[in-house]
């Protein structure tokens, strides 16, 4: 089993700035994606931001040129620095990673974190 832990989240004032942070634990052979999906009320979860083990981060346009991914493979992170931040930013936010966590296999299973409010406002 492996477990998703978020620190950051919170209320900050329209073009301010937060930083959430994910770390995964448990039984992990390999991490293939992580990420952030955020949740806005009556709402689907979207991914607005991933980084694959191919590298590189793939962001919604949305966030583009606000919120910058980055990973530590060998800690098994990931962090969302997001500045310019908006009202309409405000919703839950959840860490995601793709994670293969079984020997001599190469199927990944989905694991999600709790959540983290974040909230700006205007």
């Amino acid at each position: 089993q492996v477990q998703l832990a978020e620190s950051g989240g919170g209320l900050v004032q329209a073009g301010g700035s937060l930083r959430l942070s994910c770390a995964a634990s448990g039984t992990i052979f390999s991490v293939i994606a992580m990420g952030w999906y955020r949740q806005f009320p009556g709402k689907q979860r979207e991914l607005i931001a991933q980084i694959t083990n191919r590298g590189g981060a793939n962001y919604i346009d949305s966030v583009k040129g606000r919120f910058t991914l980055s990973r530590d493979n060998a800690k098994n992170t990931v962090s969302l620095q997001m500045n310019s931040l908006k009202p309409e930013d405000t919703a839950v936010y959840y860490c995601n990673a793709n994670i293969v966590d079984r020997a001599y296999d190469d199927t990944y299973t989905q694991y999600w974190g709790p959540g983290t409010q974040v909230t700006v406002s205007s």
